[in-house]
């Protein structure tokens, strides 16, 4: 079967199944699995798939077709500009928590500086804070163990040498941090969510009745820390920034700046 065949094919078939990405997914499938650009796939329409090549790319033509992350079928995603491993027992990081790493990077912070990356998942907030301010130290923060392995495999991929701790929010933790890099859960336990989500780890995504039964968690154990941290960046649905902010002003902080998901908390002078 030629390239261009199976393109065609392969995209009606996505968009039948109503995914609304079809094109480029399946370009995206085509690219891994004969490991050519996009631009020379679309150069050589004439290229011809082996049977093999056909059969891997239907397999996942199918999944893809049930609304199945494409991150999961690639066991990879991008995530500022880097490239993560990305497994079911993690969420794939969103672009939007990119904006987290931006308000991080602009912040007034002393030089020697300790970062928490709290609930980090596949560790790509965390490993991307590290790699951005090299001479920051930047734990990751876990409680699910598979999730701990993902963020182990990307912090050897990146060569960052991190700990990965398994721990309840900050429960484990001795140290002090000047900053908290938070993207907890936050979906309403009754929120409907999409079909691709229904295949992401529901303990990543919902957070109870409001979505911010963590959050309310983790600044409890805030107020009780002997040095509080200069900065905290949270994510959430800026419907509930409001009731997180009344979380935040009990504990002693106050809501500086909102962009999109994310909110940066200080201290109240």
């Amino acid at each position: 079967m030629r390239v261009d065949d199976w393109l065609k094919q392969a995209q009606q078939k996505l968009e039948t199944a109503g995914i609304g990405t079809a094109r480029l997914d399946t370009l995206v499938l085509l690219e891994d699995e004969l490991n050519k650009s996009r631009a020379h796939l679309l150069a050589h329409p004439e290229l011809n798939l082996t049977p093999k090549n056909v059969q891997v790319l239907s397999e996942q033509l199918a999944r893809r077709a049930r609304h199945e992350p494409l991150a999961y079928l690639r066991g990879k995603t991008e995530f500022y500009g880097r490239e993560f491993v990305v497994r079911p027992a993690v969420l794939e990081p969103r672009p939007e928590s990119e904006t987290m790493i931006e308000l991080l990077k602009a912040a007034d912070l002393p030089a020697k500086l300790r970062i928490a990356d709290i609930g980090t998942g596949s560790g790509a907030l965390g490993i991307t804070a590290k790699l951005e301010l090299p001479h920051a130290q930047v734990d990751l923060l876990e409680i699910d163990d598979r999730a701990i392995e993902i963020a182990k495999t990307n912090v050897i991929k990146f060569a960052t040498g991190q700990n990965v701790t398994k721990s309840d929010l900050l429960a484990a933790m001795s140290a002090d941090y000047e900053v908290l890099l938070c993207n907890l859960p936050y979906v309403p336990d009754e929120l409907h969510i999409n079909m691709a989500a229904q295949y992401e780890p529901k303990i990543a995504i919902f957070g109870g009745p409001d979505g911010l039964d963590l959050y309310r968690k983790l600044f409890s154990q805030i107020k009780k820390l002997k040095t509080k941290p200069l900065l905290i960046l949270t994510e959430s649905l800026p419907t509930q920034h409001m009731t997180l902010a009344d979380t935040a002003e009990a504990t002693g902080y106050r809501l500086t700046r909102t962009e999109d998901f994310i909110q940066v908390f200080q201290p109240v002078d």
